[in-house]
């Protein structure tokens, strides 16, 4: 058996993480997974949310991943996200004026597709700003 979790966070811009790990939780478009060492290879897509990866040292570290992909295989876990950064670098001010800004497209939609659409992505945002606030403590800001 391996001594660990080989995972990587990759966004466009950086490479965010690579280090070995115990496990690591990961928001699929389908809901949170976890992934170990010797998991069965597959590749799923992402939603917006918070990794959580547990060090072999017994530290959690918590990632922000704006959607992407993940890839399970022998050699580990690769996360390939839209947008990715450790949760100290995760900007509430700009979650709370991406909420605002869908709250009036949803006021706005003309059609009940549109509605539809919109409401998904203001449920989606306000789900996010809840796993944040739990995160931070319970504040949400």
């Amino acid at each position: 058996m391996a001594e660990g979790l080989k995972i990587e966070i990759v966004s466009p811009e950086r490479l965010v993480l690579s280090e070995v790990v115990t496990s690591v939780t990961v928001p699929g478009t389908e809901g949170y997974f976890t992934v170990m060492t010797d998991h069965a290879p597959f590749m799923t897509t992402l939603r917006p949310g918070f990794i959580t990866v547990n060090g072999i040292n017994g530290r959690d570290e918590i990632f922000f991943v704006k959607g992407g992909f993940a890839d399970v295989s022998p050699e580990g876990l690769t996360i390939l996200a839209e947008q990715s950064s450790p949760f100290s670098e995760f900007d509430h001010a700009d979650l709370a004026a991406q909420i605002k800004a869908a709250e009036a497209e949803l006021a706005a939609a003309p059609g009940p597709d549109d509605k539809s659409y919109a409401q998904e992505v203001v449920s989606a945002l306000l789900n996010l700003a809840i796993e944040a606030g739990q995160i931070n403590g319970g504040h949400v800001h």
